[in-house]
């Protein structure tokens, strides 16, 4: 893989790369910048209170400070006893001179009276002579003797230049600040490849699914590794791809539907004509009549799919009014009495008292109903019984249409409002039944704002349901 293809691989371990060595360089310079001064803190912490016991002894020895100038040095070489050292309260003789540089650089402390004078100087902070202020006074050590305050201890206030001892520690903190670095960059740099080739892998898994689904093979798998955002987006891929290969075979299955139901239509029509033109037999009013019923068979046919290709395109005309959910059962009641009665099936109407008005169009809706009622009536044995309902559920007003028949299999539920699909595979247009009713109902009920569903129980009848809203709002996606 080539870094110039600015790949999401490269770009998530070059991310890594670059947050690891920027807060590494940034914690590294912040160290490097403070360990100086915490080394000089530190130096300051360890040394103060030995200065403070040592003057404090020189003072009780000698009632006063004077002489103290004179061997201020040998109190600041005492701040690193050694075990053969002298006392602090017994100043011996000067130690052996050491170069005048180094002298200067550990002058780190002074000292002031109680009237604030300077008595040791601590360059260039506190000149010797100089008088200090309270507030100066106050912000360095007090040095007491039996509760009396005789003096204060001047603390330098700049970092001075270390000794050879220091300056090696602080080369090798820096030594190992930036042995930190490096390796804090190598870790989040192997890090960031591998944590980049986890979540790549399953989206180059992804892009060569949709590849192939582009090229045509739509049955696409991919393997699901993680719960995160990433294995989501490959179970919905995978539900897409489940969905897309089963409309492309329903799309199949629907193409073959179409052409079998315009077949045989057209197969009659034509045996008809061709019988007659060959003289075979002859045209009477009874075989026209056989022809134009085919005809308008093809007619409804291409009809319906005009219909349902509308209702799709979102351009089905419609005519809204606010209707009697109950005027609209008791209407679809009444066509279907007689057809009902010769096939020994009753039809009722239950429908719960002042039901709000649902704003639909009266003709489509009559279309629903005649289609629901329709189906019903195939599948309801002699003295069943269908019952148009209509209830008012969460502010919805449910139009029902249930039946005591066959029932619905449950494998089937999710695909009986499907565009030809038949519950029974035996069943084909020439019994009358396109394969198109529920489709159409579908399509008007949601192109209203309704929902439409179906609840079943194999050998106890179904129920088809058409919710509208009262006050006319869509609840398509309640």
């Amino acid at each position: 893989m080539k870094i110039s293809q600015k790949s999401l691989y490269w770009k998530l371990s070059l991310a890594f790369l670059l947050v690891a060595f920027s807060a590494s360089a940034v914690a590294a310079v912040y160290i490097r910048f403070s360990s100086q001064e915490s080394l000089w803190q530190l130096l300051i912490d360890q040394q103060s209170e030995s200065m403070q016991q040592s003057l404090e002894n020189f003072y009780i020895a000698n009632g006063s400070w004077e002489g103290v100038p004179e061997i201020w040095d040998e109190f600041q070489r005492q701040l690193m006893p050694t075990p053969d050292s002298p006392s602090m309260g017994q100043v011996s003789e000067p130690l052996a001179e050491q170069p005048r540089m180094d002298r200067e650089r550990r002058n780190f402390f002074g000292l002031a009276g109680t009237d604030g004078v300077v008595l040791v100087p601590v360059e260039p902070d506190f000149q010797e002579g100089s008088l200090l202020s309270t507030e100066v006074l106050s912000d360095n050590t007090a040095i007491t003797v039996n509760g009396e305050l005789v003096g204060y201890i001047l603390q330098a206030q700049r970092i001075p230049r270390f000794n050879p001892e220091e300056a090696l520690f602080l080369e090798r903190t820096n030594q190992a600040l930036l042995l930190g670095v490096f390796t804090g960059v190598l870790f989040a740099l192997v890090a960031g490849v591998i944590l980049a080739r986890t979540l790549t892998s399953p989206l180059r898994d992804l892009t060569q699914a949709a590849k192939n689904i582009a090229e045509g093979q739509l049955e696409q798998e991919v393997k699901v590794t993680s719960k995160d955002e990433i294995g989501q987006l490959a179970s919905t891929f995978n539900l897409m791809s489940r969905e897309v290969a089963r409309a492309n075979a329903s799309r199949r299955q629907m193409t073959a539907d179409i052409a079998h139901d315009l077949r045989t239509p057209l197969t009659v029509i034509a045996g008809y004509i061709e019988s007659m033109q060959d003289g075979v037999l002859q045209p009477t009013p009874e075989r026209f009549e056989l022809i134009y019923t085919e005809i308008e068979r093809l007619q409804n046919l291409v009809g319906d799919l005009r219909m349902l290709s509308q209702a799709d395109a979102g351009e089905l005309a419609l005519h809204p009014q606010k209707l009697s959910p109950e005027s609209l059962l008791d209407q679809a009641a009444a066509l279907f009495q007689h057809h009902a009665e010769r096939q020994s099936v009753s039809i009722k109407v239950d429908a719960m008292p002042d039901l709000p008005e649902i704003e639909v169009d009266e003709a489509r809706m009559m279309q629903v109903l005649d289609n629901l009622i329709s189906n019903a009536l195939r599948y309801t044995p002699v003295n069943g019984q269908i019952i148009l309902g209509a209830s008012l559920i969460d502010n919805r007003v449910e139009l029902t249409v249930h039946d005591n028949g066959s029932g619905i299999d449950t494998a089937e539920l999710p695909f009986i409002f499907d565009r030809f699909h038949r519950v029974d595979k035996s069943r084909h247009a020439d019994e009358g039944e396109s394969g198109l009713g529920l489709a159409i109902v579908r399509a008007l009920v949601e192109s209203q704002g309704g929902k439409v569903w179906v609840e079943s129980d194999v050998g106890r009848g179904a129920t088809f349901i058409c919710a509208f809203d009262a006050q006319a709002k869509n609840i398509r996606d309640a």
